[in-house]
């Protein structure tokens, strides 16, 4: 833990070194040059001289100023996060949002204290350019789909209804604080506090899932909160530009405003089919990456950055176009590539991710050093009792109308998380830069980041205790067995079959029409022909085990027997696999898994990928009669029906390989029954002349070998 520390130390004294080489204003000091300039010439400008003798050494900053200090911020980043989390009990205390934030402060107080001028701050550009696609392509990819469609109407109603009420609502009130006291904010105008709400309304992602993943709430409230999170962002955006495109005119009119509405439901549906162009673009391009899969992943964090590129670059909402694009080409792409290509996508994707959020909260820190500060007690303080109110207002109100629709009702408890979780972050800070200069403009700035500081540090410290306080319902933290899955799909088309019939068209209708088109249509054209699996209990089975890959980090790295090689299946055994799948849905054990987290992967370490067995709870007759049989132990009557039965349920469908040990159990298992029937010569000539009892010692030795036997695992 102290070398930890250390090393963070000695990063920050290596960047305050590099940033002293630099002018505050970011240009070379003189005396930094290079020494094989010189002033030759007579008007004292700069020449080249030749050097007057080869140099062993010599160094050249300037060369590498750039890269050099951005790893260096990225390493300092990550070791402050590292030491957060060896940190003892600070984790179950302080968010890590918080923590990194008073990083990046101590590192600006730093800074300013050595150059005496302002530390580098997060440009705009930058985060929306750079560090912003990352999460929310990460949120997209990872969005758990059957959640965030059956509360969409939900989601939909919270981020955009409730931010124009938000937006609005603060806003005004603004503006009615600004005409209060005319001595001080009288020069502020209408469309510039309709501005500063649209900003100051962004419920920032980053800091909502930094701060949620943590506190592992329920499903429903989880996915409502984040969902609109994610498309807040998409609204508060479009809304600002359209008040700052208002700020630009001369004067606005009732059909400027006409306008400006189209430009928002454009702004959005734009970004949606730009997102569903280049997700289904990039199922396609997966589906002939066979014979290349290494670039397999690279075509996903392509076609998603190039979704985002495009739509800002025709003025839409990027956000959810790199939102549609994860989530469309998600189910073709795990499909199509490899499991150790899925594999890198998904630790490339939380890597990626990770450093973007670390990153965001130090220059948050870090940025908060200025000397541009201007401060004012009456708008500063009703900026953070309004953004308060409203928000808790609009969910109250928004909530009581949603819950008359909805079969499962927002408590009252959810409502108070939904509204005290309203964290600001990192869009309302990049925002409040781009804003035009005029005289308020520091005092914007000012504003924002205290909300932003009392969001994250109050707001994220004090929830944790409000959701235990409140018993707030948390999450389960076992994934869905493959039966309890598979009975859910049957509730859905059963519902979608009533709704068909009573003629009502619901939300089981459309999709179960959707996934009729999918599988007619999508599926055939987007997915190789060789990854078509034949049956949906097999396609039920695989979403499970990519969900457990994704949310299960197991304490001890499984066992693998080196004796085991893995080969193709053969049809038989892959009917066998599906036959006993259908027989013994009911007996799968419940597998336990922790909550999903972001940072969090199962940890890969076996190269053959082998799964782990699903065992069936056995009596100890059972045992008897399974170990009897499938040992060959054969009467001269053979194997009842009963026995059989019994024997196809007891085995495990995990493993289909040949063991060495297997084939010489089974050789010597077999030459026993041989040798005692050798000692009688009439029942001898009866097993030579029954076909029945050929067939079934032949069929129980093919078993044999594309099954591992139970009692054998367990040795």
């Amino acid at each position: 833990m102290a070398a930890l520390w250390t090393l963070s130390l000695l990063l920050s004294a290596s960047l305050l070194g590099c940033l002293a080489v630099t002018s505050p204003d970011g240009s070379p000091l003189p005396h930094n040059l290079p020494p094989s300039l010189g002033t030759n010439s007579s008007d004292g400008s700069l020449s080249v001289d030749l050097p007057m003798a080869l140099r062993v050494f010599s160094m050249d900053y300037h060369h590498v100023q750039a890269p050099f200090e951005i790893v260096l911020w990225i390493m300092l980043a990550s070791l402050a996060k590292l030491g957060f989390h060896w940190s003892g009990r600070v984790p179950a205390v302080v968010p890590e949002s918080c923590v990194l934030i008073m990083v990046g402060l101590l590192v600006g107080g730093v800074i300013y204290g050595v150059r005496h001028s302002a530390p580098p701050t997060l440009s705009a550009d930058a985060f929306f350019l750079f560090l912003l696609p990352p999460i929310v392509l990460d949120a997209g990819y990872f969005l758990p789909g059957r959640l965030f469609f059956e509360n969409l109407g939900t989601i939909l109603w919270y981020a955009v209804l409730g931010t124009l009420w938000n937006v609005l609502g603060i806003g005004l009130s603004l503006y009615g604080v600004c005409l209060l006291a005319q001595s001080s904010l009288g020069d502020v105008s209408l469309l510039h506090c309709l501005l500063f709400g649209s900003l100051i309304a962004a419920v920032d992602p980053v800091a909502v899932l930094s701060v949620f993943q943590e506190m592992q709430v329920n499903e429903q409230l989880h996915i409502l909160v984040f969902g609109e999170s994610l498309l807040n962002d998409a609204v508060t955006v479009v809304l600002y530009k359209l008040f700052e495109s208002f700020l630009r005119l001369p004067s606005v009119s009732g059909l400027d405003v006409l306008l400006g509405g189209c430009r928002v439901v454009v702004v959005g549906i734009g970004g949606l089919c730009v997102g569903l162009f280049f997700g289904l673009l990039a199922a396609l391009t997966s589906r002939f990456t066979s014979r290349a899969q290494v670039i397999a992943p690279l075509f996903v964090f392509l076609y998603s950055y190039l979704s985002y590129l495009t739509s800002e670059m025709l003025h839409l909402s990027g956000i959810m176009a790199i939102v549609t694009c994860a989530a469309t080409m998600k189910q073709y792409v795990e499909a199509n590539v490899s499991e150790r290509s899925n594999t890198s996508i998904q630790y490339f994707l939380k890597m990626w991710s990770s450093v973007s959020e670390t990153l965001i909260f130090i220059f948050l820190g870090v940025s908060t050093i200025q000397d541009i500060h201007m401060w004012s007690w009456p708008f500063v303080c009703s900026t953070l009792l309004l953004c308060l109110i409203w928000r808790a207002t609009g969910v109250l109100l928004l909530t009581a109308f949603v819950n008359k629709l909805r079969r499962n009702a927002v408590t009252f408890r959810d409502q108070f998380i939904i509204a005290y979780g309203g964290l600001r972050g990192a869009i309302c800070f990049s925002l409040v830069f781009l804003i035009d200069d005029f005289p308020k403009k520091r005092l914007f700035i000012t504003t924002t980041i205290v909300v932003i500081l009392f969001t994250v540090f109050v707001q994220g410290m004090t929830i944790k205790p409000l959701v235990e306080l409140l018993y707030v319902k948390r999450k389960k933290r076992a994934l869905p067995t493959l039966s309890e899955e598979i009975h859910s799909r049957l509730i859905d088309h059963l519902v979608a079959g009533i709704e068909d019939v009573v003629g009502y068209w619901g939300q089981h209708y459309w999709k179960d029409k959707f996934e009729q088109f999918n599988k007619k249509y999508l599926r055939r054209f987007l997915i190789r022909n060789d990854r078509q699996a034949s049956s949906s209990i097999l396609r039920v089975y695989q979403e499970l085990e990519r969900r457990e890959q994704r949310g299960v980090e197991e304490e001890a790295p499984p066992i693998v027997d080196p004796r085991s090689q893995g080969r193709p299946l053969l049809p038989e055994e892959m009917e066998s696999i599906r036959r006993i799948l259908s027989r013994n849905l009911q007996n799968f054990n419940n597998k336990q898994t922790p909550a999903y987290s972001r940072h969090t992967l199962h940890q890969d370490t076996s190269v053959d990928r082998t799964r782990k067995p699903l065992y069936r709870h056995q009596s100890l007759g059972e045992r008897y009669s399974y170990n009897t049989i499938t040992h060959f132990q054969v009467h001269d009557g053979g194997l009842s029906e009963p026995q059989r039965v019994r024997t196809g349920l007891s085995r495990s469908h995990t493993v289909c390989s040949i063991s060495p040990r297997s084939t010489l159990l089974d050789s010597s298992v077999s030459a026993g029954p041989a040798q005692t029937r050798s000692t009688d010569p009439k029942a001898a000539r009866e097993d030579l002349v029954s076909p029945r009892h050929q067939e079934t010692v032949e069929r129980a030795a093919r078993k044999h070998l594309s099954f591992v036997l139970e009692n054998e695992k367990q040795q």
